[in-house]
């Protein structure tokens, strides 16, 4: 069984189709790269996995659970909205921290609004959050932060608050981890360090899908790849086949611009 089954998604915003039909699956472990040229609707579908966009067809499922099925007439409330999306971690482009939250109180702030839902809350609450504030330190130092916990996002560099970030995304212990464009906002010489945290998550088998431009990074790295054209998925396969061996004319002439680069 497929960990994330996507099948015939699409997404229009008024006229404008934006997702024509996208269907892929995942198992365990893998990691998913998502290339293609802006514009061609691969941010639209990190946003509708994560119930960001509610999208007007096809059906989302993770672990043979059906999150979503657009045949369905019954609007997805709030509440079950908030329940899928505990099914994903999401790391924005632009990272998205609370600015008057230190590192650590970033990475701590979902799961202490997730805990107060918990019936023995109010009679253990210094030690539910002492747990989740120790378990935020434990990720800070995973991605190589951990003597910059205390430091306010002003205070860090875009490569160490991207890594907040990732953080934060992992506290919620998501089963995929979505990335939209992760190095994207950030200068060269710090774009390897979080790819390096990619990298690390990846060998440790988190479940991940990176949309990207970085196509070193998406060829070792990725189990498979899709590239995404005009709303829907133009090719898909190994890297050796998408990056090295693309079958699909738009798909060579697209890598033929990041070869010129």
């Amino acid at each position: 069984m497929a960990l994330l089954e996507v099948n015939d998604l699409r997404k229009s915003f008024g006229s404008l189709q934006v997702l024509k039909g996208i269907s892929f699956s995942m198992e365990k472990g893998e990691t998913l790269s998502i290339i293609g040229p802006s514009g061609g609707g691969k941010t639209t579908l990190l946003r509708c996995l994560n119930f960001l966009e509610i999208p007007d067809g096809g059906t989302i499922s993770v672990s043979g659970e059906r999150l979503f099925d657009a045949a369905d007439e019954k609007t997805l409330s709030e509440k079950e909205i908030r329940r899928n999306r505990l099914h994903f971690g999401l790391v924005f482009q632009n990272f998205n921290l609370f600015p008057q939250y230190t590192a650590l109180e970033n990475v701590a702030l979902a799961p202490k609004l997730q805990a107060r839902e918990r019936a023995d809350y109010k009679q253990n609450q210094r030690e539910i959050n002492a747990g989740i504030d120790k378990n935020a330190q434990r990720l800070l130092e995973r991605v190589g932060l951990g003597e910059k916990m205390n430091f306010y996002p002003h205070q860090l560099s875009g490569g160490q608050q991207q890594r907040v970030a990732i953080a934060r995304a992992l506290a919620l212990t998501p089963e995929v981890l979505f990335f939209d464009e992760p190095t994207s906002a950030l200068d060269p010489e710090l774009t390897g360090e979080v790819l390096a945290v990619i990298k690390r998550l990846a060998s440790e088998n988190m479940t991940m899908v990176v949309v990207t431009h970085e196509m070193g990074f998406a060829e070792a790295v990725s189990d498979k790849v899709l590239f995404i054209d005009g709303g829907h998925i133009a090719e898909q396969g190994s890297p050796e086949q998408v990056i090295k061996n693309p079958a699909n004319e738009r798909t060579r002439q697209f890598l033929r611009g990041y070869e010129k680069e």
